[in-house]
């Protein structure tokens, strides 16, 4: 496997996404629909990757995203300053006052209990990020002038719009040319594809994006969903009993599409929405290598688990390390992501470290 990234001298960033950031309000233990309070986050799968490559690895990183220029963007921005991001590429865009121009997201998203599973209430339409074109970011700069080791971007971005799509083709297309390695998480979302042509434009945008994608991460859905590969007489709710399958399906994408150098997938069975069981696996030199596997794994917050199991992964790639390694680290930091709230990861290089060399839950003291 090899991923020949950049120097870390010749380039400012280790890693930039791209992609929309909301602002995630969350009623905390109780449901959306009586709250009378809730508590303010960031989040957005892309950047998500990049704030725990950050935060949790202490790598330098940055955010590709344009908000509406208003006290709720400024909020946004203080929210991605506090988790260590590098705010100079975010793109401010003149409003009228009341969203006609553009505005700035909202992800309205309650944790589940249970039986009671989690539900996100979106409120993204017009959003300043959406209606940016290739035009209006120089990725040539971004790329070649500043310099920058590795890209996330990922499919919720690339649903939002016809020209968000565009643009993250122009995105991935330029960071090739200098160099940037290139990773990209199919993150399907039936509800944003619907507006624009639904499954069938899914798959004709990320059939494209594959081409030039290095590590691509999804779960079983996505890769069903958006590149059409399938896993044979696969049970949704016993998917622990058909990893077979999943290793073919996996497999399967390598081959179609060879520029591909990992593909990682994580394995969840959601037995309640407090207690599901976790782990990944992903290919790599035509071998294929699973996590550890996390039985019963108590959670608290299961959004941004798949964006932390990304950002570990990753971490681990950028360091050198193995693939078997590598996903290792990936399902580590998601799984002691979904332990704490929010989106993004409150977790430490020292407790990923300790979980992957096998460390319980007894009190550190």
């Amino acid at each position: 496997m090899e991923l020949n990234l950049r120097p870390r001298e010749e380039c400012k960033f280790d890693a930039v996404s791209l992609g929309e950031i909301m602002l995630r309000l969350d009623p905390g233990e109780g449901r959306i629909r009586t709250a009378r309070s809730f508590r303010a986050w960031e989040g957005g799968g892309e950047y998500n990757v990049v704030r725990g490559l950050r935060k949790c690895f202490g790598l330098k990183t940055a955010t590709i995203t344009a908000f509406a220029d208003n006290e709720v963007g400024k909020l946004m921005e203080d929210f991605i300053c506090q988790g260590g991001v590098d705010t100079s590429l975010i793109k401010w865009v003149k409003t009228d006052g009341i969203g006609r121009l553009c505005r700035n997201g909202i992800n309205f998203t309650e944790r589940g209990f249970g039986i009671r599973g989690a539900v996100g209430c979106s409120d993204r339409a017009n959003t300043a990020i959406s209606q940016m074109r290739p035009e209006d970011f120089d990725f040539d700069y971004i790329f070649g002038e500043l310099g920058v080791r590795w890209l996330h971007t990922g499919g919720i971005y690339a649903a939002l719009s016809e020209q968000s799509s565009e643009t993250v083709v122009a995105a991935i297309k330029t960071a090739k040319k200098y160099g940037t390695v290139v990773s990209y998480d199919l993150n399907y979302r039936p509800s944003m594809w619907s507006a624009i042509g639904g499954k069938a434009k899914a798959q004709e945008v990320n059939k494209e994006i594959a081409k030039y994608v290095d590590v691509m991460i999804g779960n079983e859905e996505d890769f069903t969903a958006c590149l059409g590969f399938e896993i044979e007489g696969n049970d949704a709710d016993l998917k622990e009993l058909n990893l077979e399958g999943y290793k073919k399906m996996i497999g399967e994408a390598a081959k179609t599409y060879p520029n591909f150098k990992v593909v990682a997938t994580t394995l969840r069975t959601v037995k309640t929405a407090t207690v599901n069981d976790w782990s990944a696996i992903c290919y790599a030199d035509g071998e294929i290598y699973k996590a550890k596997d996390y039985k019963g794994l108590e959670i608290l917050d299961r959004v941004g688990g798949g964006d932390s199991f990304a950002s570990g992964l990753i971490y681990a790639l950028m360091q050198g390390y193995d693939a078997e390694t590598a996903v290792n680290y990936g399902a580590a930091h998601g799984a002691l992501a979904m332990t704490t709230p929010g989106d993004t990861s409150m977790a430490s290089l020292k407790e990923v470290e300790a979980i992957v060399g096998g460390a319980g839950a007894r009190v550190q003291r």
